[in-house]
């Protein structure tokens, strides 16, 4: 039995990670190895469409209806804040063909200023999600999650997610055992996974609130302690309510939020780096009930203590 060949479109654009680009194509390449075994044929045909040419109206029309476009992840913003209006078109011209539009890590800012994210729940890398929730407050972003397939748009979160994407699509339109062989081929997790597994808390310093900026401070210096709000107002000389509002506008977190973050974050660095009990890793970051540690770092992690451990320390 064969299946129809599915056409996958993998954009290169200024700035695209080029192992991201090959990579992609090569997986499905790999695939279609594994599918031939299976007798389904060649299920994929890829190809790279190189963005500069929509400028071009010699090939305004080269590129043909696709079935799938990947946007891979990008090295740096030269590019993705202001990708070029003629990409755009395409990519809305496809989608309204019926392809289905896929982005990788930085790609999502590309296919967000299509307006095609709207009202829908994406991800993109966790680094970048302040930056994109402020260029697309209407878009739902989701950063704990990898991937997410909301049918005719898929969104993958890490810079090297544009793997777990391939695996995604190789199930979606062959089966999940030719998925499981490829994932073993490559050697790579064809499990579930979170991006909040690899997610650091860098706080944000740059916003250009002294006075936030002193609380912030002080929250560094004294995590452990219990901290009470009145007195970070106080200490940043503004009342209660002035000074909940500028620090959630400035931080994108409740004080109680940003000092729960805070201490998850020493956890997890004094349990990849040491051999201290949990026990003893909750006290070390200002928690005295051992329950509440775990309950928040399972929360904000999305796995507990034992299981970070696991993960990342070897």
């Amino acid at each position: 039995m064969t299946i129809k060949q599915i056409e996958i479109g993998i954009v290169h654009y200024p700035g695209a990670l080029l192992s991201a680009v090959q990579g992609i194509a090569e997986q499905f390449y790999l695939a279609n190895q594994i599918c031939q075994q299976h007798d389904l044929g060649e299920v994929f045909s890829t190809s790279i469409c190189v963005s500069q040419q929509l400028d071009d109206a010699d090939h305004h029309g080269a590129f043909k209806p696709l079935n799938i476009i990947v946007l891979p992840p990008c090295l740096d913003d030269s590019y993705y804040l202001k990708p070029q209006p003629s990409l755009l078109a395409w990519l809305k011209q496809q989608h309204k063909n019926g392809a289905i539009i896929c982005s990788v890590c930085a790609g999502a800012f590309v296919l967000a200023e299509t307006g095609l994210l709207d009202g829908r729940k994406v991800t993109t890398h966790w680094a970048l999600a302040d930056d994109f929730a402020k260029r697309f407050p209407n878009v739902m972003l989701e950063t704990n999650k990898l991937l997410i397939n909301d049918t005719d748009i898929i969104t993958a979160g890490g810079l090297m997610s544009w793997i777990d994407l391939g695996l995604e699509l190789v199930a979606q339109f062959t089966n999940s055992k030719v998925m499981r062989q490829l994932g073993k081929f490559l050697i790579v997790d064809t499990g579930p996974r979170e991006q909040s597994y690899y997610q650091s808390f860098s706080p944000k310093l740059d916003h250009g609130d002294e006075a936030i900026i002193k609380a912030q401070h002080q929250l560094q210096r004294n995590f452990k302690n219990t901290i009470v709000i009145q007195q970070l107002a106080e200490h940043s000389h503004l009342t209660g309510r002035t000074f909940l509002r500028r620090f959630v506008k400035a931080t994108g977190l409740k004080p109680t939020q940003y000092l729960q973050r805070l201490r998850i974050q020493k956890a997890c660095e004094i349990i990849e780096t040491s051999t201290t009990s949990f026990e003893n890793v909750a006290a070390e970051v200002g928690y005295e009930d051992l329950s509440a540690f775990r309950k928040t770092f399972t929360k904000i992690t999305g796995q507990t203590p034992k299981e970070f451990k696991k993960r990342f320390v070897k």
